[in-house]
């Protein structure tokens, strides 16, 4: 599977995709158009590990909700997930059995290196 969860308003998202250069094969997901279903987070939590790592903490809600002061469990973190499309560190791209989180810099380069490994 080569899928990528992104927001399409999202400048950074836009950005990132742009310079990837992806393939046709590859299924984008507009998380605000399509919100994730509880079995596509379900299969990103099983890649990932947990629900903590899919989760953002920059989200503006995150900060409006004062999330940081309360102690969150994985249940809470998947709840929330679901409940916003912003809660999702974006863009989350699934290639074959490897995720790749959200937009700094090193998981752009290891999208791009896997990408390259793979022609």
């Amino acid at each position: 599977m080569k899928k990528v969860y992104y927001l399409k308003t999202c400048n950074t998202c836009m950005r990132i995709l742009k310079g990837l250069n992806l393939s046709a094969d590859f299924i984008l997901q507009d998380i605000k158009n399509e919100p994730i279903t509880v079995k596509q987070l379900e299969e990103m939590k099983a890649l990932s590990g947990s629900y903590e790592a899919l989760f953002s903490k920059r989200a503006k809600l995150y900060k409006e909700m004062d999330l940081k002061h309360q102690d969150l469990s994985e249940r809470d973190y998947k709840h929330y997930i679901l409940e916003h499309y912003t809660f999702l560190s974006r863009p989350v791209f699934i290639i074959d059995n490897h995720i790749f989180i959200g937009n700094s810099k090193k998981t752009v380069e290891a999208v791009k290196s896997y990408l390259m490994a793979l022609n």
